[in-house]
């Protein structure tokens, strides 16, 4: 049986799925190395409908769902512009997340989403592409490393109340 993949722009309309892909991933991907208190809180301010909405009503701001077989295996989140997590100029892209589902990993999804994100940069003629990435998160890391991301700095990301270091990771395109 093959595999199809298709990668997909969120609208308003699919914030309810938004919403459950952005809850199961993130607690996937952090809930063994944070308190279920800190998780708790996050997830809450986070990824509430209202919060998601206002993401996806920016115009800096898009969303991109990655389909296996018409299931939703991950999403992306990018930004430029004034919806940029950190003040990095007009030249650059921010990838806010990439999350694939764990029942999903391993198949090059998380590929297939940082190429989009490359596309819409080249689209919109960035010259960077950057991102902050946990600096626990050593999956991630790695990945980014070999796409050609290169550690520039670091911010704080809070956790609930605990307060966390992320790596701020740039990748310069041609």
């Amino acid at each position: 049986m093959s595999v199809m993949t298709q990668i997909k722009k969120c609208t308003l309309e699919d914030v309810n799925h938004l919403q459950d892909i952005s809850y199961k991933t993130f607690n996937e991907t952090f809930k063994d190395q944070n308190s279920p208190k800190n998780m708790k809180a996050y997830l809450e301010k986070a990824f509430t409908v209202e919060h998601l909405e206002k993401e996806l009503s920016n115009t800096s701001s898009q969303f991109f769902f990655i389909y296996v077989n018409h299931e939703i295996a991950g999403y992306l989140k990018v930004n430029t512009d004034d919806a940029q997590s950190e003040e990095m100029g007009k030249e650059s892209l921010e990838i806010e997340r990439i999350y694939i589902d764990n029942s999903f990993q391993r198949q090059g999804l998380g590929k297939h989403l940082f190429n989009k994100a490359v596309e819409i940069a080249t689209t919109f003629n960035k010259k960077k592409i950057w991102l902050g990435v946990w600096e626990k998160n050593k999956n991630a890391i790695d990945f980014y490393r070999k796409q050609g991301f290169v550690q520039t700095g670091s911010h704080s990301f809070y956790m609930g109340d605990e307060k966390q270091t992320d790596l701020i990771m740039v990748k310069t395109l041609l």
